[in-house]
């Protein structure tokens, strides 16, 4: 021992170097120690006793609280470091300081969003959220760890830099306007989780139709489907609306909302010899003769009431052709059966009466989907004459032509 201390008498540097070197074996082993075995023994206890869930609920917490110690160990064990310049000491101990406070106001951070999340759990908290109160209680948090930190880097006291903060507060503003929008923006943006890169977003006023492939302070870059690069400026995305189809990707259906155009002078009732006709369809043998014992049910109450033949219910070539559909789409494999689905019909207009089907694929890729609908709709225009029904479609100057109503072409005089 004698012999080390002489040593490192006549060779400080060595003694400098010994120092450093333990003082940081310290404080990995501190770090190793708490968070291996202090915060493993914890969580190993109260798995224990139940409380298991609990364990792992406080652990994004415990995680930040633990680095405090090894911060801790350098903060009091360089004064111990022998021949280290008093600068150099100085300017160690205000980095570990500083690192505590950003340590703490991070786990106290990590806790409020515990706390919203167990508080979102709670029945009421879908009608009173509390997410933007604690957004606020960590912009504030921040703040204040923010100028401690910089009065700990610069060993000056926090009431300094508050004192000249107000004087340049108004021509910070003025000049980092944009600055401070976009910061605000990504602030939000972030913490509610309303864009990531990848996510397809549309914003027609800003010609924006395609997948985010770079979120920045300022901007936001989006490249649209013809290949073509949009930049937002951030703050418009919180600002003004957008639509994000990330939730589409995510149901694992993608919706079909379309109709077609019939002509309602081809809608009529079915006779007799129709309906049997129509049980070649396996899809709607089903509902014909569901559909044939109700409406004989009902005629026979109203010839017995003695009613004329007049009010009695007949099937429609329209209502077959509806039920049709519906079994059509129950029985494709490319429609998402456990999502909603339905053929209605919608207000009649001068193009026809609109028979909208509605449902999802099982698919969200845009390939995919836009082939099972034109498979879909291939199959129901052909079809459509079987039931005695036609689409409606806008004459064109080929039918004007045919039917002989066109201008007349003056034949010369002989």
């Amino acid at each position: 021992m004698d012999a080390a201390i002489a040593y490192f008498d006549a060779y400080p540097l060595a003694a400098l170097a010994a120092g450093l070197a333990g003082l940081v074996a310290a404080a990995l082993v501190a770090q190793w120690v708490t968070n291996e075995v202090l915060l493993r023994a914890i969580r190993h206890g109260l798995s224990r006793v139940g409380l298991h869930q609990v364990s792992e609920t406080l652990r994004p917490v415990s995680v930040r609280l633990a680095r405090i110690v090894p911060a801790f160990i350098v903060y009091q064990g360089v004064q111990a470091v022998p021949h280290l310049p008093p600068a150099v000491m100085l300017v160690t101990r205000n980095v570990a300081a500083a690192f505590i406070i950003l340590t703490v106001v991070m786990a106290m951070a990590a806790a409020l969003t515990l706390a919203n999340t167990i508080y979102s759990r709670r029945p009421e908290a879908a009608s009173r959220p509390i997410k933007g109160y604690l957004q606020v209680v960590k912009i504030v948090l921040f703040v204040l760890a923010t100028i401690l930190i910089l009065a700990t880097l610069i060993d000056r006291s926090p009431l300094l830099l508050l004192s000249g903060m107000g004087a340049m507060a108004a021509i910070l503003m003025l000049v980092f306007k944009d600055t401070i929008l976009s910061l605000v923006a990504s602030v939000q943006l972030t913490s509610n989780d309303m864009l990531r890169v990848g996510d397809w977003i549309e914003m027609p006023e800003l010609n924006a139709d395609g997948d985010v492939i770079d979120i920045a302070l300022h901007t936001v870059k989006v490249q649209n489907w013809d290949k073509t690069i949009t930049t937002i400026p951030t703050w418009r995305l919180i600002s003004e609306s957008f639509k994000n189809w990330r939730g589409m990707e995510e149901s694992g259906g993608r919706r079909i909302m379309r109709a077609l155009l019939i002509d309602q002078a081809s809608v009529r009732f079915l006779e007799p010899e129709e309906r049997e006709r129509m049980r070649r369809f396996a899809l709607i043998d089903d509902y014909l003769e569901d559909k044939q014992g109700e409406l004989e049910a009902w005629n026979a109450t109203l010839v017995e009431a003695g009613r004329d033949p007049v009010n009695a219910r007949r099937v429609t070539n329209l209502g077959t052709f509806r039920a049709y559909v519906a079994a059509y789409l129950k029985a494709h494999s490319g429609i998402n059966q456990s999502m909603t689905q339905m053929v209605r019909q919608l207000a009649p207009t001068p193009q026809g009466l609109p028979l909208e089907i509605y449902g999802f694929t099982a698919t969200t890729s845009w390939i995919a989907y836009e082939g099972i609908q034109s498979d879909i709709f291939d199959h129901l225009i052909a079809i459509l004459p079987e039931f005695g029904l036609q689409l409606y479609q806008q004459p064109s100057g080929r039918d004007v032509a045919r039917l002989g109503v066109g201008p007349q072409t003056e034949r010369p005089v002989a």
